[in-house]
């Protein structure tokens, strides 16, 4: 069984993240968690701590939801689950993946977009994990994926063909290109990565994660990776 978590506003993407999960799960057995995370109310009595605790969607949000459960209840394999999260942290987070035994995470560009503070900490959190994360791109190509460009970090300790292994155990795609880590010179290396891209039909990009401390102050670089709009595949480098 393959279960997805998506940490989700319920913006239109969603929808295309649920899709997405549906398409990875490949006809088996899978459970969708949709995790909307707020802060924890400031409140002294029990009484008021469960009146704030209680969230109310719009109507664009309560839309996305039926359409996502639209989506899953027309998959026979597959199952969907609302998850409403409380306040965050590393213990709490890794909790949730053990819990609900996720094999992957999904998140849509929406998500990384967002202003507030603790969903860009969960963001942070989420690269610290072991578990795989899908950065779905910011245009929408399609739900499936098959053939992926490899980034390999200089400083990576994975070979091409332990990524290709893990790839092969736990999805279904296929590296048929590889390139090095190009956000240094991102603009020389664009013309040749557009060409493999196109020669290939490439329409995913792999590439190999180290946890790193959180730091809020610091302001978000944009990876190369960002700029191709693709969806990519990141995977946890074990130190």
């Amino acid at each position: 069984m393959k279960n997805f978590l998506i940490p989700t506003t319920l913006e239109e993407d969603t929808i295309n993240a649920v899709k997405s999960a549906v398409n990875q799960a490949k006809n088996n057995n899978c459970e969708i968690i949709l995790m909307m995370v707020s802060e924890t109310p400031d409140a002294f009595s029990s009484v008021q701590f469960l009146r704030e605790m209680r969230t109310s969607l719009t109507s664009s949000q309560e839309e996305v939801l039926e359409t996502c459960r639209y989506i899953i209840e027309h998959t026979a394999n597959c199952k969907i689950k609302v998850h409403n999260q409380y306040g965050i942290s590393a213990p709490i987070f890794k909790g949730i993946i053990d819990a609900f035994d996720v094999k992957l995470v999904v998140l849509t560009n929406s998500y990384k977009q967002e202003t507030k503070r603790i969903h860009q900490h969960l963001v942070k959190l989420a690269g610290n994990q072991k578990c795989p994360i899908l950065h779905l791109g910011s245009e929408v190509v399609k739900d499936d994926f098959n053939k992926a460009l490899y980034i390999e970090n200089a400083k990576a300790n994975m070979h091409v063909k332990d990524v290709q292994q893990f790839l092969s155990q736990n999805f279904s795609y296929e590296i048929v290109s590889q390139t090095a880590n190009f956000d240094d010179n991102y603009e020389q290396f664009a013309p040749y990565l557009s060409e493999a891209i196109s020669k290939y039909d490439i329409d995913l990009l792999v590439e190999t994660r180290k946890g790193e401390k959180i730091n809020f102050k610091k302001t978000k670089k944009e990876n190369s990776s960002d700029k191709l709009g693709l969806p990519v595949l990141s995977l946890y480098e074990m130190a």
